[in-house]
């Protein structure tokens, strides 16, 4: 997915020349994942999530099968890209929370903090290696071949799932109908104050962090002239960053300050975003890639694994699939700040979001009291094995 983020941006800039078409890329991937990720959570909790996750991953395999035999075929337009985006966002919904709930089952709630921060360390590990090799490939051999490899990479990771036990449903959802599972999911968020607030405070940083990621191509070709082995070199010093953040919070997992951390975090995340976009240098702007990055994911994994470590283990799944519509909104905000990036440049547009950043957060700690009380929550769920009821 690293090295598919570079390629198909890539792509995308190269046929369209266009800030305003890699925005509508991650538009129509953010509408159907908002839509149907309640029903996503809903089935992760009702089947076995490793075989959702693989069936999944199956069709990921055939979508990006289809864009690397159009491109070789010489006939990919703009439109076939639109359409196969989707897909993948109607498919993200089941995966992306099966996944979550099946991190939760192999670990147990001792051992959630560590495992969600290696998790997040791991996936952006192959942020590293993917978008510097994507770079690097496009340059080496072409798009056509760097696609090709890349899409044996998908067919690779979709193996492995072979080697992962079956995760059984949780609790008695299977015995509930669809419509009733999805009810109940928002009705438990509904109810639990906290874990509402943590879902959209984790938007904060997010609805920066995507659609500045989707800009690092333009920053690279148009602002430094930098190449596609510079944009690499950018989306691998911002997964650097992100590997960085995420093992910090695997080593300080049992941090009883994880509220003080994440307000640090959106601090640094906007100023290191704001110095980034005013850059007038490629090589001071790669240091400063990665620390926004890895103030990022520094918040995101103390951010994540709090709501789970807070939400009872019957709607584990269901509530992973409000993460995944969290996760969806900010790629809808790529829409707009891409906009804002064609009218004015993408300098502009990222230095003006990430002071709103930091505005969104002062705000959030000002007016919830709920949020202010997280670090004690968290302990109190911690000693629960359950998780804590609604309050």
């Amino acid at each position: 997915m690293g090295g598919q983020q570079v390629l198909r941006s890539w792509l995308v800039f190269d046929l369209t020349q266009s800030e305003l078409a890699l925005g509508m890329i991650s538009a129509v991937v953010a509408v159907p994942m908002l839509l149907m990720a309640p029903i996503g959570g809903a089935v992760a909790d009702r089947l076995d999530r490793r075989r959702l996750v693989a069936g999944g991953q199956a069709v990921v395999v055939a979508a990006e099968a289809a864009v690397l035999g159009l491109l070789v075929a010489g006939v990919l337009v703009y439109w076939h890209l639109l359409v196969l985006a989707a897909v993948m966002g109607v498919v993200f919904p089941f995966i992306m929370p099966a996944r979550q709930a099946i991190v939760a089952d192999v670990v147990g709630r001792d051992r959630m903090s560590n495992a969600m921060a290696l998790n997040m360390a791991a996936v952006n590990t192959t942020r590293v290696l993917g978008p510097a090799a994507g770079g690097f490939l496009i340059g080496a051999v072409g798009l056509g071949r760097a696609y090709g490899i890349n899409v044996g990479l998908f067919i690779a990771a979709l193996s492995f799932m072979g080697g992962v036990r079956p995760s059984k449903a949780a609790g008695d959802s299977r015995s509930l109908s669809m419509r009733r599972n999805i009810a109940d999911g928002f009705r438990y968020v509904g109810e639990n104050r906290l874990v509402l607030v943590l879902l959209f405070f984790g938007l904060v940083p997010m609805f920066l962090a995507l659609p500045f990621q989707s800009l690092l191509v333009v920053f690279a070709r148009d602002v430094w002239d930098a190449g596609p082995q510079g944009f690499g070199m950018l989306s691998a010093s911002a997964g650097v960053g992100g590997v960085v953040g995420a093992v910090i919070v695997a080593w300080r997992s049992s941090s009883r300050r994880r509220l003080r951390t994440m307000m640090v975090s959106v601090f640094g995340f906007g100023v290191a975003l704001l110095l980034f976009a005013l850059s007038p240098s490629f090589w001071l702007a790669l240091p400063l890639a990665f620390l926004a990055t890895l103030f990022v994911s520094l918040f995101g994994a103390l951010n994540n694994t709090a709501i789970q470590l807070l939400i009872p283990d019957r709607v584990r799944g269901r509530v992973s699939s409000f993460l995944m519509m969290s996760f969806s909104l900010p790629l809808l905000g790529t829409l707009p700040v891409s906009a804002v990036a064609e009218v004015w440049g993408a300098p502009i547009a990222v230095a003006g979001g990430s002071v709103l950043a930091v505005v969104a957060a002062v705000v959030f700690y000002l007016a919830s009291p709920a949020l202010r009380q997280m670090d004690q929550r968290i302990l109190e769920a911690i000693d629960q094995p359950g998780g804590p009821e609604p309050c």
